[in-house]
């Protein structure tokens, strides 16, 4: 049955994600969209103008889904709590990691974030070239870390050794990755998706030297 609800620019963005979940960006389309919602394409063109603005509210959406960093943190736990929550949607929504940053008319909720991040490292004493480098280099490893693990061919947290168990390497070949590879699975305990923290914990190590 037709839902009947009254049709409003937020509900249309939230079925297009609803789609994107299901089958990524190549399946939003306004048939889709449309479809999803128990209505005809035509009617969405009421409450965003075409292809491309709903693409920028899908966009927007993913952004409003990221955590903040919390103003009553000191900025390195606030920059992590945030790093984490992102992760966590990029991974939740696969179709956002190509999205989020490509849109050329950025909504509230882009901006909202990217104010408050920024906002965040000032207040922690970065200057706003060195704030900005920050920005830049913590979300090349966020999402530089949700790519790996979103194409990985095992469970990020706990499938490593299961998949290194059907791999042969010939060690008088590849010494050193076999060494890896041994190094990690030796005991059931290693977990990719763990390995965020750390190596967001290196950057953050780094970035508070160039504040000393």
């Amino acid at each position: 049955m037709a839902d009947r609800q009254p049709l409003t620019a937020r509900r249309v963005i939230e079925a297009a994600a609803a789609v994107a979940d299901r089958g990524g960006l190549t399946a939003v389309s306004m048939r889709n969209v449309g479809a999803e919602l128990g209505v005809e394409a035509m009617s969405l063109y009421h409450h965003v103008a075409n292809k491309a603005a709903l693409l920028d509210g899908l966009a927007d959406w993913a952004f409003e889904q990221f955590a903040l960093p919390p103003v009553d943190r000191a900025w390195r736990e606030a920059i992590a709590i945030r790093s984490a929550s992102v992760r966590s949607v990029l991974t939740t929504h696969p179709w956002a990691l190509g999205l989020v940053d490509s849109r050329s008319d950025p909504g509230p909720a882009s901006l909202r974030h990217y104010d408050a991040v920024i906002g965040c490292l000032l207040r922690g004493g970065f200057g706003i070239a060195t704030a900005a480098r920050a920005f830049s280099v913590i979300d090349a490893y966020v999402y530089g870390f949700a790519l790996t693990e979103r194409n990985l061919p095992f469970d990020s947290a706990s499938g490593a050794n299961d998949f290194a168990a059907t791999v042969t390497l010939p060690t008088d070949e590849y010494p050193h990755l076999t060494a890896l590879v041994s190094s990690v699975t030796a005991t059931d305990e290693y977990s990719f998706a763990a390995e965020f923290e750390v190596g967001l914990g290196i950057i953050l190590d780094g970035l508070e030297r160039q504040l000393g």
